[in-house]
């Protein structure tokens, strides 16, 4: 066996670098942490080239006495606790020790501090030593400034995102801790530019900063108390949803989180109200006893367990809920200033006593609730997974319209999004215009040999000689009846028209070299979150390659003036919702499956309806452009033609067995 050696502590400070700090991202959300640790009410963050070159921190907190400013650098060396039993009562957002030390092991460190006393300190790290203490000039606070992050890990700076996409996730994170800190003062510069700015004037203010304006009316402000549970903070109405769930923010005791037991909580209680592929939109504070919460979980602490899952879900649930639904026990909603309504809440037995919300959230009256007699609240394990076979929470029986969330329940359970269009089998969603081509951005991507080789005969096989059938009539002004030889077939009139105008559009699209465009009277501003805008930004010319004009016009927000001439009906709103719902998944862009859908959903307003009677020549021109391929679905999957033969008919009346 080999020898057993104990490995040093820059070793075990590298290693530590995998768990604490992968990515730039990381530095930036362990080092403002500290610094609202330390009560900075100003902070600034400034990165170079998505933080690889440069992450600088500067803050105006307490700062670091000179004889720490070494061991701020150890292994384990922390301000936060200092007995064991403190990590059972955890209330500051580090409380480890190893952030410093492992960000100081895989790049250079600059790190200038003063007390307030007159004198500032600073030390330098490199990788594998710290410096000595020198004097150095400064205010008040502690400035941070990190550079060549992993220059001596070539390994796992190789495997570092873009720039574009560091910057990305990196500005997704400050935007929490402007959210998730609204009485401070924020300043996010990247690449020398001002990104985002915020001005400690408080909750409002800091949305209106992120997600601008337009989110607060479309918002109610909430705040409650049970079962020792406070939760306040906004959410959006039952009309106010986004593509994706980047507009998601949870925030445990000051701490931003992503949770699974909190986050099914809301979904459920928005359910009745979301269509697919729509996230509710929220940003609450829940205030819960240290005693219920485990945040000692995983390094990054961006998860937490609880005592009482059931407890805390119910909780959420029966909060949001109650809101969205305007039930008894729902407050009555007390419009306090012209940007938002304000919402007072009652959620004792009886409605019996009112707690009314201030605008400082902190004229609270606490009502105490164990009791969630109309709530079915599913079985958690210690993960906050639900457990399978579970019944996820319903409507009260009194509700006739309480849809059934059985699906919904296992696709949160089993973190399943929904499939997007592009995922479904072809057969339910699309069959190509052309059994050997198809449609990309616009342009065309040949298939493989083999499979356009199958598609062709398919195709020959299920083309009939039109030519020879006999019109027999139609079944409700909707099903064309035709009959040839021993066969009948039945074809839907409107699932026949639409399928033959998406070839159409679709046949232009392919054999133009420009797409023409139709111009805006009044251009279209889409606002979008820093995550949305950096996902478009990076596709911008794929967007432009299907017609659509659009340009930046601010730091977030495009402007579109002109857009497809063959889509000139086209729901700009929902085109780039559905273009945006890959978001979380940070996956590839999928522009033609959006464009597929959206030429199919033109094709369809245009088509003839079921129940529309056609004349003679219409009826006959139709079954003409049809060309007798009965194998055609529509563009959403349906069949064109279905067939009966004789003997089918003649089984059905028991004349052949």
């Amino acid at each position: 066996m080999a020898k057993i050696n104990i490995l040093s502590e820059i070793i075990c400070n590298r290693i530590a670098a995998g768990e604490v700090i992968d990515r730039p991202y990381s530095a930036v959300k362990e080092m403002i942490e500290n610094s609202l640790d330390a009560g900075a009410t100003e902070i600034e963050i400034s990165i170079e080239r998505g933080g690889k070159d440069l992450i600088r921190i500067v803050d105006n907190g307490c700062g670091i006495e000179k004889d720490d400013m070494r061991a701020a650098f150890f292994s384990h060396a922390t301000s936060k606790i200092s007995e064991l039993e403190d990590i059972d009562n955890i209330r500051t957002l580090g409380f480890r020790g190893e952030a410093l030390a492992t960000i100081a092991a895989i790049a250079r460190v600059e790190m200038i501090s003063s007390v307030g006393n007159g004198e500032a300190w600073k030390v330098e790290c490199d990788g594998d030593y710290i410096g000595k203490v020198m004097p150095a000039a400064f205010d008040k606070g502690t400035q941070i400034t990190v550079r060549d992050i992993f220059f001596n890990t070539p390994v796992r700076r190789k495997f570092l995102k873009t720039d574009k996409k560091e910057e990305t996730d990196i500005t997704a994170f400050v935007t929490r801790y402007i959210l998730g800190n609204p009485r401070v003062s924020f300043r996010y510069y990247v690449d020398g530019k001002l990104a985002l700015q915020s001005y400690g004037g408080g909750l409002e203010e800091a949305i209106a900063q992120v997600y601008g304006a337009n989110y607060l009316p479309q918002s109610f402000r909430i705040c409650a108390e049970r079962n020792d549970i406070r939760i306040y903070g906004f959410i959006g109405n039952q009309h106010f949803f986004k593509p994706n769930k980047s507009y998601q923010n949870v925030y445990l005791n000051g701490r931003c989180i992503s949770n699974n037991v909190i986050s099914t909580a809301v979904s459920h209680a928005y359910a009745p109200y979301a269509m697919k592929r729509n996230f509710p939109v929220y940003t609450l504070f829940i205030d819960v006893p240290a005693g219920m919460v485990d945040v000692n979980v995983h390094p990054n602490k961006a998860d937490v367990r609880f005592a009482d899952n059931q407890l805390i879900f119910g909780t959420v649930y029966k909060v949001v809920s109650s809101v969205l639904d305007g039930t008894a026990k729902a407050a009555d909603f007390v419009v306090e200033s012209t940007i938002v309504p304000e919402v007072r809440s009652t959620f004792a037995d009886g409605g019996s006593k009112n707690a009314v919300c201030a605008a400082d959230f902190t004229r609270l009256e606490k009502v105490y609730d164990k009791n969630f007699d109309d709530v079915n609240i599913p079985k958690f394990d210690a993960d906050g997974k639900i457990k399978k076979g579970e019944t996820p929470p319903r409507k009260a029986a009194a509700d006739p319209d309480a849809p059934d969330l059985s699906v919904f329940e296992r696709m949160e359970s089993e973190h399943v999004e929904p499939k997007s269009a592009s995922q479904l089998p072809p057969s339910r969603y699309f069959a190509p215009a052309e059994p050997t081509k198809m449609v990309v951005c616009g342009g065309i991507k040949p298939l493989p040999a083999r499979v356009a080789e199958q598609a062709r005969i398919k195709a020959e096989q299920e083309r009939m000689a039109y030519e020879s059938w006999k019109y027999r009539g139609n079944l409700f002004n909707t099903y064309l009846i035709y009959e040839t030889g021993d066969e009948i077939y039945f074809i839907d009139q409107h699932a026949a028209h639409e399928r033959i105008i998406f070839d159409s559009l679709i046949g232009k699209i392919k054999e133009r070299a420009s797409v023409p465009r139709q111009g805006m009277l009044i251009p279209y501003i889409i606002d979008l979150n820093a995550a949305e805008a950096a996902f478009v930004s990076d596709n911008l010319m794929l967007i432009r390659s299907l017609g659509f004009d659009i340009e930046p016009f601010g730091m977030t927000a495009f402007r579109i003036n002109e857009i497809p001439l063959d889509l000139r009906d086209i729901d700009i709103k929902a085109f780039f919702g559905e273009l945006l719902s890959d978001l979380d998944g940070l996956k590839s862009i999928k522009l033609h499956d959006v464009l597929r859908e959206r030429i199919a959903t033109v094709a369809c307003k245009h088509a003839v309806k079921g129940g529309m009677e056609l004349t003679e020549a219409e009826r006959d021109k139709l079954v003409q452009m049809l060309k007798g391929d009965v194998g055609l679905k529509c563009p959403h999957g349906r069949p064109v033609c279905v067939k009966l033969t004789r003997q089918q008919i003649e089984k059905m009346f028991k004349r052949i067995v």
